[in-house]
């Protein structure tokens, strides 16, 4: 009787969030209650409009309803990803084989081979793409890009690569020099003067660090940024322990220079940036904002931060990011424009 008593006060409460529940009678009608010591001081709780601060709460269900299955839906998105993404990471720890571009192969057959299935078939002729180079996010891999480096494939990108960097990685700046070094040796190999990076997370800030202060804008066409820290993130206070959290943190030295003028780049950016990212805070933080930089920042509605590399609708995105051409086009520094909703 006496927990009962005690809750009774929290039922009205309770049935204005739940507008399903029947209706409460007060408690001076219920039978049997009346009696009891205290009671008299509690009639007037069946209805909470005495108290100041909750007369509003009433209409709060109406408004978080549409935010709470959106953000229900995209929870359990995130943990069914990171569920398939846990099974696939192990396939991603080696870095992948380098495959001899098409026109080599096709140059190696035997030209003096009558057989019909050695006889050059007719192609239509394809556009010029640069090769797409894939750099994932903090402790991840290249298994990450697996269903994007499929989409790519399957409209016409022909030279896919991706860059394994370790996770014992302890500074941005090493990396980006470590992915220099393997853009010019695509370069090298595949012919193509320029290519386009496609970075996820840290991803993205380490492609951005390599453009701005290592001169890759010479090697970088387009850069798309996938839910990327570009003004540093506060999330997980802990994780400062390690060094490239600390390089992620609003206000760091490495973010101080990302700052710095950057006058003539010649890399177009296209930042992707969700608006239910719990590993962004705040969420703006990764759009991009440079004066000297050529800039699209594009909010994505409906997903987290694991679904960006993984979504098909972003991936469409993306492809039309890449498809687009560069900043010598006329595209505005530090725009805003563009959105995505996916859910």
């Amino acid at each position: 009787m006496k927990v009962t008593t005690a809750a009774l006060p929290l039922l009205p409460l309770c049935q204005r969030f739940l507008p399903a529940l029947p209706a409460l009678p007060s408690i001076s009608a219920l039978p049997g209650l009346t009696g009891l010591p205290g009671m008299s001081a509690l009639t007037g709780f069946s209805s909470f409009s005495g108290l100041s601060g909750l007369s509003g709460l009433s209409g709060l269900p109406g408004k978080v309803t549409g935010l709470s299955v959106t953000l229900l839906k995209a929870t359990a998105l995130e943990a069914a990803i990171l569920a398939g993404h846990v099974l696939l990471y192990p396939s991603g720890i080696v870095q992948e084989r380098r495959c001899v571009p098409e026109p080599l192969r096709a140059g190696s057959q035997d030209a003096g081979s009558s057989s019909p299935s050695s006889a050059p078939t007719a192609q239509l002729p394809a556009r010029a793409r640069p090769p797409v180079v894939l750099l994932h996010g903090f402790i991840d891999n290249r298994s990450v890009f697996l269903l994007l480096r499929r989409s790519l494939a399957q409209h016409g990108r022909r030279q896919i690569e991706s860059l394994n960097y370790s996770p014992l990685t302890c500074d941005i700046r090493c990396a980006a020099e470590l992915l220099g070094r393997h853009i010019e040796e695509i370069c090298e190999r595949t012919g193509s003067d320029r290519v386009d990076v496609v970075g996820h997370s840290l991803g993205g800030l380490i492609a951005r660090y390599y453009v701005q202060r290592l001169g890759g804008d010479l090697r970088i066409r387009t850069l798309v940024t996938l839910g990327t820290p570009h003004a540093g993130t506060r999330v997980v206070p802990l994780a400062n322990a390690h060094p490239i959290v600390r390089q992620m943190r609003p206000g760091s030295a490495l973010l101080e220079e990302l700052a710095l003028p950057a006058p003539g780049c010649r890399t177009r950016f296209v930042s992707f940036w969700s608006d239910l990212d719990r590993v962004m805070d705040p969420l703006e933080t990764a759009c991009l904002d440079h004066p000297d930089l050529a800039v699209q920042n594009v909010r994505v509605s409906g997903i987290g931060h694991l679904a960006l590399p993984v979504h098909p609708a972003v991936a469409t995105g993306i492809r039309q990011a890449l498809d687009t051409p560069g900043p010598e086009s006329g595209t505005e520094a530090g725009g805003r424009s563009g959105g995505l909703t996916v859910a």
